[in-house]
C-alpha cells in the first residue's frame, strides 16, 4: 500500500501558466523553477512548461541539471556566479546571469570567454538582499554595456520586498525608483515576481518571474490561489494506517501535547516530519478523509500524525486516503495553521514522499 505520495496534475500547472499570461499579456514569462521547482519536480515541470518563454532558478546546478533533462529555453541564474571558474561553464550551456555585486561585474570583465554573455544587472531598490545600489547603477551599466563579454541585449530587473501586500506602498516606491534609474535606457526591464503579478500590474513591463502562482498557489496575504483563478498543481496525500479509541484524559503522542475530552476515536496517518509536514502545526490543523475535514491531535511525528475522528460516523478504516493539501484543502490553510508560508510547505516535501505525475482533464 503507497503511503506519502504528492500528486502533480501537470493540466493545473499548464492552466496556471495560461491564466498568468492572461493577468499580464504584454509581458514575456520566466517561470521561476528554483528549488526543485517549489518541491513539484525541475526537469519534469520544465518539460510541461512549454510556452514559457525562460526559465530561472537560483543556482547552478539546477540550470545544469535542466539542460540534462532537455531543456533548450533561456536559464537565468538569479543569484548569479559565485566563482569566476562557473562562466565557461555559461558559455557552454547558453546560460544568463545576473549581476548584482562588483565580485561578479569583475570577474565578468576579466574573463577569457569564447563568446559574450546575457547578462541581468540586478539593482536594490528597497528589498536589500541582493542588488546593487542604486547610486552604482550607471556606473555598472556602462562598464557593463562597455564590456566584449557582454551581449548587447543588457537587461534590467528589481525584486519586490512587499508586493503580497496591497496596502503597503513599498511595492510603488521601488517601482518608482527603478523607472528613475532605467529612464531613457533601451533594455527590457523585468520587475514582478508573483505578487506583483497579481497584485500591481502597473509592474509588468517586458518580463515577468511567476513561482509560487504557477502551482496554484497565492503569493497574497490572506488569499487563496482560487481567487486568483489558479488551480492547485500538488495534492499531497497518505493513508490512515490505524483506527484506535483512546478515553477521556488520555494524552495523547510525545510530550502529551493534547488530551482528550471526551471518549474519541483517532485515525493515524502514514506521514510525519520525516515527509515534510510541519512539526509545528497546531492541534485542529485540518486533513480531509472520505471528503470530510478532521484536525489533528497531539505532536506530529517523524512518520506519523493522529487525527480526531470523534465517533467515526463515516466508517473510516486502515487504507482509506487522507488528503494534507491540495483541491480539497489549500496550501495556504495549511501553512496558516503551522505560523509558517505556503513555499515552505511545498519546497520541504522530502524525497521519500513518492510522485505521481497526473493530466487531469478540466
Amino acid at each position: 500500500m503507497r503511503l506519502a505520495c504528492a500528486e502533480i496534475d501537470l493540466s493545473a500547472l499548464q492552466h496556471n501558466l495560461q491564466r498568468t499570461k492572461e493577468i499580464a499579456p504584454h509581458s514575456k514569462v520566466m517561470a521561476v523553477l528554483k528549488a526543485n521547482a517549489y518541491g513539484h519536480g525541475l526537469v519534469k515541470i520544465a518539460q510541461h512548461l512549454g510556452d514559457a518563454d525562460a526559465f530561472a532558478v537560483a543556482r547552478l546546478d539546477e540550470a545544469l541539471a535542466l539542460r540534462m533533462g532537455g531543456i533548450t529555453k533561456p536559464i537565468v541564474l538569479l543569484e548569479g556566479i559565485f566563482h569566476p571558474s562557473d562562466l565557461p561553464i555559461l558559455i557552454a550551456n547558453n546560460l544568463q546571469t545576473v549581476v548584482h555585486d562588483e565580485t561578479q561585474l569583475e570577474a565578468i570583465e576579466q574573463a577569457d570567454l569564447d563568446a559574450p554573455l546575457t547578462v541581468w544587472l540586478k539593482v536594490d531598490t528597497g528589498m536589500h538582499r541582493l542588488g546593487i545600489e542604486p547610486e552604482q547603477f550607471e556606473a555598472f551599466y556602462q562598464r557593463l554595456k562597455g564590456s566584449k563579454n557582454v551581449a548587447e541585449n543588457l537587461r534590467l530587473m528589481t525584486h519586490f520586498s512587499c508586493a503580497d501586500d496591497q496596502q503597503n506602498d513599498k511595492t510603488q516606491q521601488q517601482t518608482s525608483l527603478f523607472k528613475q534609474l532605467v529612464d531613457g535606457k533601451q533594455a527590457p526591464l523585468c520587475l514582478a515576481n508573483s505578487a506583483a503579478v497579481v497584485g500591481w500590474p502597473t509592474t509588468h513591463f517586458d518580463w515577468i518571474r511567476p513561482g509560487l502562482m504557477l502551482y496554484g498557489v497565492s503569493p497574497m496575504l490572506n488569499q487563496i490561489g482560487r481567487d486568483h483563478g489558479l488551480v492547485p498543481a500538488m495534492r499531497l496525500t497518505t493513508r490512515v494506517i490505524a483506527v484506535r479509541k483512546v478515553k477521556l484524559n488520555d494524552a495523547v503522542g510525545y510530550g502529551g501535547r493534547w488530551s482528550s475530552d471526551k471518549d474519541t476515536m483517532l485515525a493515524v496517518i502514514g506521514l510525519g516530519y520525516g515527509d515534510g509536514y510541519p512539526r509545528h502545526a497546531q492541534n485542529g490543523t485540518p486533513v480531509v478523509i472520505l471528503g470530510k475535514r478532521y484536525g489533528i491531535v497531539g505532536s506530529v511525528s517523524m512518520d506519523m500524525i493522529t487525527v480526531n475522528i470523534g465517533d467515526n460516523p463515516d466508517g473510516i478504516k486502515v487504507g482509506d486516503e487522507v488528503e494534507m493539501w491540495g483541491p480539497n484543502l489549500p496550501v495556504e490553510e495549511v501553512a496558516q495553521c503551522a505560523s509558517t508560508i505556503p513555499y515552505e510547505l511545498l519546497c520541504n516535501v522530502t524525497p521519500r514522499v513518492s510522485y505521481e505525475y497526473i493530466t487531469a482533464a478540466r
